[in-house]
């Protein structure tokens, strides 16, 4: 099994900016893709940005494109997101995911769904003042 610990949230004012680290240990691969979820209480955990392992692929959610980066460093075996312009909407917990389940061409349809993946960190919080 792969375990993860995201950091780097934290109070920021609106435009401005934070990197997110999700640091993986365990049974870890360069060829897993890795992904960005979102999650405020009471509502359903939101697809961010996705990358893949060995063609680091990247996807993003329409509403942060522009904004955020993922990228990774194998090396670390981290996987980071830059985010910046930062707005009030994005206020919420942050999560990192791997593990996911299927074979690897089905990765590019599914990536955006939380259930496919089974390994998950306990989370950043990252609140956006206005």
């Amino acid at each position: 099994q792969v375990q993860l610990v995201e950091s780097g949230g934290g109070l920021v004012q609106s435009g401005g900016s934070l990197r997110l680290s999700c640091a993986a240990s365990g049974r870890t691969s360069s060829t897993y893709p890795m992904a960005w979820f979102r999650q405020i209480p009471g509502e359903r955990r939101d697809f961010v940005s996705a990358m893949t392992g060995i063609a680091s692929t990247t996807y993003y959610a329409d509403s942060v494109k522009g904004r955020f980066t993922i990228s990774r460093d194998n090396a670390k075996n981290t996987l980071y997101l830059e985010m910046n312009s930062l707005k009030p909407e994005d206020s919420a917990m942050y999560y990192c995911a791997t593990c996911p389940q299927g074979p690897d061409y089905h990765y590019r349809t599914n990536y955006p769904s939380a259930a496919i993946y089974d390994c998950w960190g306990q989370g950043t919080q990252v609140t956006v003042s206005s």
